[in-house]
């Protein structure tokens, strides 16, 4: 257990959207976990498993159907007045695509001042211009930078711009929505190591969102993984690495390719097949999510879904095999 109290304690969310009278879409569904200070907890999944809306939700960006979201444990969504203010500047978010949240009309130094000029960080233009110069340097560009537009930068640099405009303001805690995946590979790299490197140096805390399971393992403390809106594994990057229980987290680690052709044809019968497409978030049926394609599925998780258990030393699995559920 962490000796500290978390930064962000999520009890219970959940996330609905109303399609029909008859049908409603379960994006986030009965998900708990907290992130302590100073830590990044990883949160993986395919695309379409809820981790963008859970993400969002824990800023407030989205609303909440039911559950908490407590910041230093005060409601996310209840806050107002300057509480609500200094939530907006302590909590930042980087978005996935950096083409599509600059404003194409805003010079850099303009997209990053904006949040000096809201939260009244400077005292004067000099000031003002020191630190954006000052996190423009810390992102890797630099000062020649600031008074271009968006479009002469290329992918890598935009979301450097866009790191730079969530530090500005000094953030404790930042979401970081798939920072990497609309970049080149060869660009991927630097950007994680910029983060990682941002973090000692600033000791921020991080909830890391991507489907890049390498990455993930390179920069999170703790990994959870999300399955059609549910959190069914949750614990330290090494355990679900070295010893994943969920024979959904099986699957996706199995997935994972090895940049050697002869060892990736060698572990190709290795790999787990899951059985068909993912079903629909749209009226789920009972019991587990995963049981549709799991090669484990029994009787009970037809019927029961399965809560998260600690199977030991905070690892925590939503799983009926791994609570110790039998055949019926």
């Amino acid at each position: 257990m962490k000796e500290c109290n978390p930064i962000l304690s999520v009890k219970h969310l959940k996330k609905y959207y109303q399609i029909s009278r008859s049908a409603t879409l379960k994006a986030v569904d009965d998900v708990s976990f907290d992130i302590y200070p100073g830590e990044t907890l990883g949160m993986v999944g395919e695309s379409g498993c809820g981790k963008t809306t859970c993400g969002r939700t824990c800023v407030g960006l989205y609303g909440k159907t039911d559950g908490d979201v407590l910041y230093n444990g005060a409601d996310v969504h209840t806050l107002q007045g300057s509480e609500r203010f200094r939530f907006k500047r302590e909590v930042q978010m980087v978005f996935q695509d950096p083409y599509g949240s600059l404003d194409p009309r805003m010079t850099v130094a303009d997209i990053i001042g904006e949040g000096i000029d809201i939260h009244h960080l400077a005292k004067n233009k000099k000031e003002r211009q020191e630190k954006i110069y000052h996190y423009l340097e810390q992102v890797g560009l630099n000062q020649e930078h600031a008074s271009r537009f968006i479009h002469e930068f290329s992918g890598g640099q935009r979301q450097r711009i866009s790191i730079a405009r969530a530090l500005v303001v000094e953030p404790k805690f930042i979401v970081l929505d798939e920072p990497i995946s609309a970049l080149d590979v060869s660009i991927q790299a630097q950007i994680v190591n910029l983060l990682v490197d941002l973090q000692k140096r600033m000791g921020l805390t991080y909830l890391f969102v991507a489907h890049d399971l390498s990455m993930v393992k390179h920069i999170s403390d703790r990994v959870a993984v999300l399955y059609l809106g549910t959190l069914v594994e949750l614990t330290s990057s090494a355990k679900l690495y070295d010893n994943p229980m969920h024979p959904y987290t099986q699957a996706l680690l199995s997935a994972i390719p090895i940049p050697d052709p002869n060892v990736e044809r060698e572990r190709e019968s290795q790999k787990i097949k899951l059985q068909c497409e993912v079903p629909s978030p749209i009226n789920t049926k009972p019991g587990c999510r995963f049981q549709g394609r799991c090669q484990y599925a029994m009787p009970v998780c037809r019927e029961k879904m399965p809560g998260l258990v600690d199977t030991g030393d905070s690892h925590f699995v939503a799983c009926h095999l791994c609570s110790g559920e039998k055949k019926v």
